[in-house]
C-alpha cells in the first residue's frame, strides 16, 4: 500500500469517526452539526495554523541579512525541488530539531532550532531542510493540520456526549463514558498513524531533493541522540505540535508503537540506507559551499 493511499484511508477513518461521534450524540442532526463544526474548524486551521504554531514556539523570522547561509540554502533546495521558497524561521532551543508549517507551498514556512544549526554539519542541515520542504511539497502540513483539528474536535464531541447524549441513549451512562474515552483514543491513534506514514515519505523525497540519503540518515541519528537528553521547552509547553518535528521533541519511542507520532529512528535510517544503495550514494559526499564542512558560521 502506498503512503498516499494509506493516508487517504486513515483520513477517511478519521472523518467517519468524527461523524459517528456526532451521530452517537444527536442522531442524524448530530452528525450534520458535527460536519458543520468540522468544516468551520478546518477553515480556521487552514488560514491560521502556521501563524499559531510559529507563535507557540517563539519562532523568529530571518532573511538574507540576518541568516544569509540558512536563507541561501533553503532557496537553493526549493529551487532544486521546483517549488516556491518558504519563509525561514529560527527557534531559540538547544535541542536540534525542525518543522514545516503552512497550508500550501505558496504559504509555507520552515523553522529550525539554534541547536540544529550549531550541532549539525552543513550537509546534515541541508538534508533536514530538504525533508521539511518535502512535507510542504507533499501537502503534509495541510494533512496534519486537518487531522489535528479532527482529533481535537472529536475530543470536544466526546466531552459533550455525557451532557447531550443521555436522552438518545436512554441514560446509558456506561456507553457514554466508553465513547468519551474510546473516541478520542481512536482519533489519536489515527492521527499518529498518519504522522508516521508521512514521515517515511518525507524522508524519501527529502533525500532526493538534497541528493544524498546518507546526509539525512546522519542527521536523524544525531538529532535523535541529542533529543533523548535535551529538553525542548516550547514543545513541552505545546505537546500537540510534537508530530510536526522531524524527530519527536518529547523523547520519541524506540519502536513504531501505536502511540508514537514518529517512526522509530533506526527504521527510518535503515530505509534511507536502502535508498542510498539504490541511488549509489552510500559514501557521504560534500555539497558545494564556501567555508568549512561543519557549521561554525553565522546562521543567525
Amino acid at each position: 500500500m502506498t503512503g498516499y493511499l494509506k493516508t487517504a484511508i486513515l483520513l477517511a477513518a478519521m472523518t467517519a469517526l468524527f461523524l459517528g461521534a456526532g451521530y452517537a450524540i444527536g442522531g442524524s442532526a448530530g452528525a450534520l452539526i458535527a460536519l458543520v463544526i468540522a468544516a468551520v474548524m478546518n477553515a480556521m486551521a487552514w488560514w491560521n495554523s502556521d501563524k499559531m504554531v510559529l507563535r507557540m514556539h517563539n519562532a523568529r523570522p530571518v532573511d538574507a541579512h540576518t541568516a544569509p547561509e540558512l536563507q541561501e540554502m533553503v532557496i537553493r533546495l526549493a529551487r532544486d525541488a521546483d517549488m516556491p521558497a518558504p519563509a525561514v524561521y529560527i527557534i531559540d532551543e538547544d535541542q536540534p530539531n525542525a518543522f514545516a508549517t503552512g497550508r500550501n507551498p505558496d504559504k509555507a514556512a520552515v523553522a529550525a532550532t539554534t541547536g540544529l544549526l550549531q550541532r549539525l554539519s552543513h550537509e546534515e542541515v541541508a538534508a533536514v531542510m530538504a525533508h521539511e520542504l518535502a512535507h510542504i511539497r507533499n501537502y503534509d502540513t495541510l494533512i496534519m493540520t486537518i487531522t489535528a483539528t479532527f482529533a481535537g474536535a472529536i475530543s470536544m464531541l466526546a466531552n459533550f456526549a455525557l451532557l447531550f447524549g443521555r436522552g438518545r441513549n436512554g441514560g446509558n451512562v456506561v456507553a457514554l463514558i466508553a465513547m468519551m474515552i474510546l473516541a478520542p483514543l481512536a482519533a489519536a491513534l489515527v492521527q499518529m498513524a498518519i504522522s508516521r506514514s508521512r514521515e517515511y515519505e518525507a524522508d524519501r523525497v527529502g533525500a532526493e531533493i538534497c541528493g544524498n540519503p546518507m546526509w539525512l540518515a546522519s542527521a536523524l541519528r544525531r538529532i535523535q541522540g541529542a533529543a533523548s537528553r535535551i529538553d525542548n521547552e516550547s514543545a513541552e509547553r505545546n505537546p500537540a505540535t510534537a508530530h510536526m518535528f522531524i524527530i519527536n521533541p518529547l523523547h520519541a519511542f524506540k519502536r513504531d508503537k501505536l502511540f508514537s507520532t514518529h517512526p522509530a529512528t533506526e527504521n527510518r535510517i535503515a530505509a534511507l540506507e536502502k535508498l542510498a544503495e539504490e541511488m549509489g550514494t552510500m559514501q557521504p559526499t560534500s555539497i558545494p559551499r564556501a567555508g568549512r564542512s561543519r557549521h561554525t558560521g553565522p546562521w543567525a
